[in-house]
């Protein structure tokens, strides 16, 4: 009877308790069991934080981020457009499409290719 109190004491501190990324985001406001999930999973986000455009959501659980920049050339004195894409974990709680704006945060290797997970979702750019 007792061990029955303490569990749901547990439980209810568990469901208190709010990760903070440290980003100022939001928690997405349904959970997840993902693992590798930035809000409800054992992944810390460290370094870099993107915010570009889904570009592919054919994977499982996986987006591939696209954004755009500028760099200089200096022999021409002239800058070029430039593209940079990263393949991102994308959790259950996100469910990030093609052609969503989103934002995505450096965190340890999830795989061979991805370091990179999705912390929010906007709208359609």
């Amino acid at each position: 009877m007792k061990t029955a109190k303490v569990s749901a004491k547990k439980a209810a501190k568990k469901e208190e308790k709010k990760k903070d990324l440290g980003l100022g985001l939001e928690e997405p406001k349904e959970g997840c069991d993902d693992s590798k999930c930035a809000w409800h999973g054992g992944v810390s986000i460290r370094g870099r934080v993107f915010r570009g455009r889904v570009r592919s959501a054919k994977s499982h659980n996986t987006v591939i981020v696209e954004w755009g920049y500028h760099r200089f050339v200096r022999k021409y004195q002239r800058y070029e457009r430039s593209r940079s894409r990263v393949t991102a974990h994308n959790p259950p709680c996100m469910r990030a499409k093609e052609g969503d704006s989103v934002v995505i945060a450096e965190c340890r290797p999830l795989s061979k290719t991805k370091g990179f997970v999705v912390v929010k979702v906007g709208g359609k750019e």
